[in-house]
C-alpha cells in the first residue's frame, strides 16, 4: 500500500515536471480536478481528460501506486478532508453558475442551519457570554474573519471577550488562562487545523462552556454545551458560509437585546467616546 504521509495531490504536483506530455495533460487535470479521479472508474478518467488508458495506468504508477483503484482510495481519503478541490467537476468549471443558483442555495443553507437551532439554545449562548467572567473566541484559516466578526460586534455589550491568537502569539499563553466558567466560542469550518481536536479537549478540561461551529460535515460533539452545524453547500468551487454569518449576527443580536439596561449604558458610553474621539 503507498504512504499516506505524503498527500495524493502533493504526489501529483511533485511529479508533474518529469511527465510525459500525455500524462502530463492527465496530470494537470488532476490537479484542477482530483475529485474526478475520486469519482470515477480508470477509462472514464482517461475520457474525461482526453488520454489512453494506458496514460491512465502508467501516471498512477508513477505516483507510486500499485494500480488505479489504490490511488482511488487515497484520493478518495484527501476528499474527506474537506477540500474545495475535490468537490469542483470538470462539469461545474465548463461554465458559470447563476444568480439564481447562488441564491437559492444560500437560502437553503440558512433554512437548513436554523432548522437544527432553537431560540432556547440561542439564548442559553448570550446568557452565558453576558455573565461569565470573560469569552474567548477562536477561529482558523476561513474560520478566522468569523471569529473575528463576532468578538468585533459582541464587545457592544460583552465587555471582557477576546478574538485569539492575536498576531504573533500562540495559542499556550491563552489556553492556559481558559479557567471553569468561562465560555469560548470555536469556528471549526473546513478545512480545520490538525490539531483541532486537542484544542477543543483543552478547552474542555478547563471547565470552561464550549460553543462549536461548524460545517454539517461534522459529527455533533456531545461534549460541547452547544454544537451549531452550519450548511455550507454551494453551486460553485467555494463553499458558502452565509450560514455562519446569519449565527453570528443572530447571536449579536440577541446579546444586545438580552443585555437590557446594562448594555445600553455601554452602547451610550461607546457612542460618547466615538463623538468625542471624533473617530467616525
Amino acid at each position: 500500500m503507498a504512504s499516506k504521509e505524503r498527500s495524493f495531490l502533493f504526489r501529483v504536483r511533485e511529479a508533474l515536471d518529469d511527465l510525459h506530455p500525455a500524462e502530463r495533460r492527465l496530470g494537470d487535470f488532476v490537479c484542477d480536478f482530483p475529485g474526478e479521479l475520486a469519482s470515477y472508474s480508470a477509462s472514464e478518467l482517461a475520457t474525461l481528460a482526453h488520454v489512453s488508458n494506458a496514460t491512465v495506468s502508467r501516471f498512477v504508477k508513477r505516483l507510486g501506486y500499485d494500480n488505479y483503484e489504490e490511488a482511488r482510495r487515497h484520493a478518495r481519503e484527501e476528499k474527506q478532508t474537506g477540500s474545495r478541490l475535490f468537490l469542483t467537476t470538470s462539469t461545474d468549471a465548463a461554465g458559470a453558475q447563476s444568480l439564481g443558483a447562488h441564491v437559492a442555495q444560500g437560502i437553503a443553507n440558512i433554512e437548513g442551519t436554523f432548522a437544527g437551532v432553537t431560540d432556547a439554545q440561542i439564548d442559553a449562548v448570550v446568557d452565558a457570554m453576558l455573565s461569565t467572567r470573560k469569552v474567548w473566541v477562536l477561529g482558523f484559516r476561513s474560520s478566522h474573519p468569523f471569529a473575528d466578526y463576532l468578538q468585533w460586534q459582541m464587545t457592544q455589550v460583552v465587555e471582557n471577550i477576546v478574538a485569539i491568537p492575536g498576531g504573533g502569539q500562540t495559542l499556550g499563553e491563552h489556553l492556559v488562562s481558559v479557567a471553569k466558567g468561562d465560555v469560548a466560542v470555536v469556528f471549526g469550518m473546513r478545512r480545520r487545523i490538525a490539531r483541532m481536536d486537542m484544542i477543543l479537549a483543552a478547552i474542555e478540561k478547563s471547565g470552561a462552556q464550549l460553543l462549536y461551529i461548524t460545517d454539517e460535515g461534522v459529527p455533533h460533539r456531545q461534549s460541547a454545551a452547544w454544537h451549531f452545524r452550519c450548511h455550507t453547500l454551494a453551486p460553485g468551487p467555494l463553499f458558502n458560509h452565509v450560514a455562519v454569518m446569519a449565527i453570528c449576527h443572530l447571536l449579536a443580536t440577541r446579546a444586545i437585546e438580552r443585555a437590557g439596561a446594562a448594555g445600553r449604558t455601554r452602547l451610550r458610553g461607546i457612542e460618547a467616546f466615538g463623538d468625542a474621539l471624533e473617530e467616525l
